[in-house]
C-alpha cells in the first residue's frame, strides 16, 4: 500500500505523489543507475590508464552493485523529504541524496570486501580485539575508497547525477 499526500502547487490540488514508484520502475531504474556508475568508472579509468588494471572486472562490479543497491534507499528518502516541494528542491534533493547515497553504498561495499579479505587475520568478530580490527580496517578502507574512488565517478558522473537528479525531480510530480 503507498503512503499518499495531497499536495498543493499554485493553489491547484494534484495527484499524490507515492513515496516509492511501482516495482519494475523501482528494480528498472536501479539496474540503469548501476550500469551509468559502472560506465563512469570504465571511462575514468580508460582516460587514465587505458583500461591498464588487473581488477578491471572486480572495479565494475563494485561500482554497479553500488549503483543499484543506493538506488532504491535514495528514490525513497528523496520522495520523502521533497515530494511535495517545488522541483528546484526536488532537484536538489535527488542530487544530493543520489551522490551521497551512491557514494556512501560504494564506499560500504568497498570496505565489506576488504573486511572479507583481512579477516582470515582478525580475531573473532564479537570480542574487543575483533571490533578494533572491523572498524579499522573498515575506516580504512572508507579513507581508500574516498582518495582512489572518488575519482572514478569523474568526468562522466557529475553529469549524469545532474541529468538523473533532475529526471527525478520531475517524476515525482
Amino acid at each position: 500500500m503507498h503512503v499518499h499526500r495531497q499536495r498543493l502547487e499554485l493553489g491547484k490540488p494534484t495527484q499524490a505523489v507515492p513515496l516509492l514508484p511501482g516495482w519494475v520502475a523501482l528494480a528498472g531504474g536501479a539496474v540503469v543507475w548501476g550500469l551509468l556508475m559502472a560506465a563512469s568508472a570504465l571511462v575514468s579509468l580508460y582516460v587514465r590508464n587505458r583500461l591498464e588494471t588487473a581488477h578491471l572486472a572486480q572495479l565494475l562490479a563494485l561500482y554497479l552493485a553500488g549503483g543499484v543497491l543506493a538506488w532504491p534507499f535514495v528514490v525513497f528518502t528523496a520522495r520523502l523529504v521533497s515530494r511535495n516541494a517545488r522541483l528546484e528542491t526536488r532537484f536538489a534533493a535527488c542530487l544530493v541524496l543520489l551522490a551521497v547515497g551512491t557514494i556512501a553504498m560504494t564506499a560500504f561495499l568497498f570496505a565489506m570486501d576488504y573486511r572479507l579479505f583481512y579477516s582470515q587475520w582478525h580475531q573473532p568478530l564479537l570480542t574487543k580485539t575483533g571490533m578494533r580490527q572491523v572498524f579499522g580496517t573498515s575506516a580504512s578502507a572508507v579513507y581508500q575508497f574516498a582518495v582512489m574512488g572518488l575519482g572514478l565517478y569523474l568526468p562522466v558522473g557529475l553529469p549524469l547525477l545532474a541529468a538523473v537528479s533532475l529526471w527525478l525531480a520531475k517524476a515525482m510530480r
